[in-house]
């Protein structure tokens, strides 16, 4: 039975195998860097006492995938853990070609070859580390008495906003891939679920080529009922965000710090707040910015930038809430005070990881929000959610990639993503 490397015990007999990471011929010896999921070890032959080992591996290339029988030993010659392996048998489970990707291949290429890419031992830790955020995010959710929910990804008419969706041939009508899962989370909470999450793909048929943006990506969306005002739905996020945050500091802290060299910093709260016309007079007096024109009442990529330093600044936080936005900027489906939509967008090393809103549960002020935004035909499925009864309810939602490529400060989603959709990219 297959023994994972960290498993190995001093002097017992086992069996490992994995990925061939570097293989070195000497006079005497043969050196193999074998990696599996867990860890790392030197395979070592000697080339006289295994002469039919040494010759199972003549030709054999790196990333071959190797089967290795034999026992653990301590060396203190041995750099790696001063840790090797000493083989009586082996089998080439699978034998590689030469490696297409070079060590500076530019990430084009490389996203050619992802599956080889993500090999690496700093690709292997941002899947990780990914993986350890929806768990404990999750986790939390589940705590807190949420019922996770599967959504349709499929929809009958273009949801939300109408625009930047893929249209898509179903039998002999048209549909839409969905942008969010937002119709159906408040349709849950209208059923009597009451709180609701869902870890699923969103489509966005935006003809953008940012670091940050994707026309695909996994969402995680959270929606509750019987809150008193969106200040419950900021509280929430922030205790997830602690929560996730501090479980990845404890799993991951020191492989972080060595590969990505990042610290993962857990937030304090509350986290500071502010709204959308202070912030632009604070970036105005404090860094000279103005606010172009067609973005006014919102923010852009330049803005979340600044709000971050400012953040830092003045408060001594990563994480900042905008609100107080203007409606004309925000979905139709947002509730509004004094004409204010009851929202915000949680900013966070320099970009927007979330935006969030208690949500207008009225029939008819959200019908006539419906109107005024010019949606009418697509939304009535949407508004029968309404009609029978609705609670007091809101929600956010997280791009998941996103959160990862800002806490191991990774330059774009390309690099980040398992596999990137964008506008030129639809393999492998």
């Amino acid at each position: 039975m297959r023994t994972l490397i960290n498993n190995l015990k001093e002097n017992e007999e086992t069996i490992i195998s994995g990925w061939a990471k570097k293989i070195r011929d000497t006079k005497y010896m043969i050196f193999i860097v074998l990696q599996d999921r867990s860890s790392s070890i030197q395979v070592s032959i000697d080339k006289e006492n295994n002469k039919e080992l040494v010759k199972k591996m003549e030709g054999v290339l790196p990333d071959s995938i190797i089967e290795f029988k034999g026992k653990m030993v301590l060396s203190e010659y041995v750099k790696n853990g001063g840790k090797e392996f000493l083989p009586t048998e082996l089998k080439v489970i699978s034998s590689a070609e030469a490696l297409p990707l070079e060590n500076n291949a530019n990430i084009d290429t490389r996203l050619d070859f992802r599956w080889i890419d993500l090999r690496s031992e700093k690709n292997q830790l941002m899947m990780a580390v990914q993986s350890e955020m929806v768990r404990a995010m999750r986790e939390y959710l589940y705590n807190n008495d949420f019922t996770e929910i599967h959504t349709p990804k499929l929809l009958g008419t273009a949801s939300e906003s109408g625009s930047e969706v893929f249209e898509v041939k179903y039998f002999d009508r048209k549909a839409y891939l969905a942008q969010s899962p937002q119709f159906y989370k408040q349709m849950a909470l209208a059923s009597g679920l009451e709180r609701v999450f869902e870890v699923a793909p969103a489509f966005r048929a935006e003809n953008s080529n940012t670091n940050r943006h994707t026309t695909e990506f996994t969402s995680f969306d959270v929606e509750m009922a019987f809150i008193d005002s969106y200040e419950d739905i900021m509280s929430l996020e922030e205790d997830i965000l602690i929560y996730a945050l501090t479980k990845v500091k404890e799993k991951y802290e020191d492989k972080i710090n060595d590969i990505f060299d990042t610290e993962v910093i857990i937030p304090v709260k509350p986290f500071p707040r502010i709204k959308l016309n202070d912030l632009y007079k604070e970036l105005h007096e404090r860094y000279g910015y103005e606010i172009p024109k067609e973005d006014v009442g919102d923010m852009n990529a330049e803005a979340e930038k600044l709000t971050s330093k400012f953040a830092l600044e003045v408060y001594g936080s990563e994480f900042i809430f905008v609100t107080d936005f203007s409606k004309t900027k925000r979905a139709f489906y947002h509730m509004r005070e004094n004409d204010i939509p009851q929202g915000y967008d949680l900013i966070w090393r320099g970009t927007e990881i979330t935006t969030g809103a208690q949500r207008e549960h009225r029939y008819e002020i959200l019908k006539k929000q419906c109107e005024e935004k010019g949606l009418t035909k697509d939304v009535e499925f949407y508004l029968k959610f309404f009609k029978y009864g609705c609670p007091v309810h809101g929600g956010f939602a997280i791009g998941v990639d996103r959160l990862n490529m800002l806490l191991l400060n990774i330059p774009s989603l390309k690099e980040e993503m398992f596999l990137f959709r964008g506008p030129n990219r639809l393999e492998p």
